[in-house]
This record gives C-alpha cells, sequence and structure tokens, in this order.
C-alpha cells in the first residue's frame, strides 16, 4: 500500500533520460527499406531521422550498424549518416547483430543498460539483438515506427514476442519528449522544438502555429 507521506514529485526511474540509454540504428538501408511493407517507407525514414536527431540534441551516444553494405544492402541512408557524420558505422555479416563482436563492444562502451532500438526488419535484424540484449540484463525499449517489417503481421507479430520477452514499445517523438520532460529546460528547447517542426507532421506544424499566434516561447 502506497505511503501517501512518502509520495514526493519524482520521476519514475524507469524513464529514458539523456544520461541513462543508447540508441542503436540497425539496417537503415536501401534493400532493407524495398523489402519493407508493414507501413509507409516515407513515415519510417521520418521518424528514424526524427529519432537520430533526438538522440544528437541530447548527446546520447549511439551505435550505427549496417548489414552487408558493399554486397548486398547498400549503405545506411545518407539522411541518417549525414546527422552523425564522424560516426563509425559497424559493418556485419550476421543477421543478429547481437552476433557481432564489433557491435557488441560499441554497445558495452556506452556504459548504458537501456537501449533504445529501431531497425529494418523489425522481425528479424530488431528482434534477435533485442531478444539477445534481454537474456544478457539489458533494458530494451523498441522504437516500433522507426523499425519496419516485410508485412503489418511480420512487424506486429515482431513487436509483439518483443513485449512478451520484456522488451517496452515506444516511438521516436516519445523517446524525444521524454528526453526533455520539462518546457522550462531551456538549453534544449529550442532545438526540440526545432526537431518537432521538422519531423513531427501535424504536431510540428501546430507548434509554428502556436508560436505565430501566441509567442515565440509558445510551449510543445
Amino acid at each position: 500500500m502506497t505511503d501517501i507521506a512518502e509520495v514526493t514529485a519524482s520521476p519514475s526511474p524507469d524513464l529514458l533520460t539523456p544520461d541513462n540509454c543508447a540508441v542503436l540504428f540497425v539496417d537503415h538501408q536501401p534493400q532493407m527499406f524495398f523489402g519493407t511493407g508493414s507501413g509507409d517507407r516515407t513515415a519510417i525514414i521520418n521518424s528514424t531521422l526524427g529519432l537520430a536527431k533526438a538522440a544528437k540534441v541530447f548527446d546520447v551516444p549511439v551505435v550505427l550498424s549496417t548489414v552487408a553494405a558493399e554486397s548486398f544492402s547498400g549503405p545506411i541512408m545518407p539522411q541518417l549518416a549525414d546527422v552523425f557524420p564522424d560516426h563509425k558505422i559497424i559493418d556485419r555479416t550476421t543477421m543478429n547483430a547481437w552476433e557481432d563482436a564489433a557491435f557488441v563492444e560499441a554497445v558495452k562502451a556506452t556504459g548504458r543498460r537501456k537501449l533504445v532500438i529501431a531497425g529494418l526488419w523489425t522481425e528479424v535484424c530488431v528482434v534477435l539483438p533485442t531478444l539477445s540484449a534481454l537474456a544478457q540484463g539489458y533494458e530494451v525499449y523498441v522504437v516500433t515506427d522507426a523499425s519496419g517489417g516485410v508485412s503489418p503481421q511480420a512487424h506486429e507479430h515482431a513487436v509483439q514476442r518483443m513485449i512478451q520477452a520484456g522488451a517496452v514499445p515506444v516511438t521516436w517523438v516519445q523517446v524525444l519528449l521524454e528526453f526533455q520532460r520539462d518546457w522550462a529546460r531551456t538549453e534544449t528547447y529550442v532545438p526540440v522544438t526545432e526537431v518537432v517542426k521538422e519531423h513531427g507532421g501535424a504536431y510540428g506544424l501546430g507548434l509554428v502555429y502556436a508560436q505565430a499566434v501566441i509567442g515565440a516561447h509558445a510551449a510543445g
């Protein structure tokens, strides 16, 4: 039973913060997009870039990975590479990124126990490392709108499989706002609202309207 006297205005330790997580981008490559049929591919690209820019605004460590980039799948999507121009991209032969030593070492080097992951396809390149990381004690948050599968069923069944194993489904806007959490955090207010305006669809347009009509400091 909750002791009301002990209740305080403090966040849950389950919340994502810029200091407790890393963001993993797995196989956002042309050939993988060609086979994606679970949702609108342009929307997945937009969500992926929104997530990437959220990580950059808050200086969250990221791991970028591709599979068979030179022989089959093509390079990581250029818009994502442009967000992290100096970042090493780990290319693998393994479908399960967690079976690639360089990938796992890069994750370990972040020092974070909460992993935010997005990738293509959900039913292979997301579910396999997610289950593997969960088995080794990590907490995993799957960005479902920045991921895609070969069909709606493949994507949904993979998400359900990960949830049953203990992963938490999130969206890129949820991650961004969970990092910000307070519009009084002025050091990231403007960069966050810029990401929202660029990638937040109708929400972004609403922010443009609010700032134009109400004033430059209209909250999101």
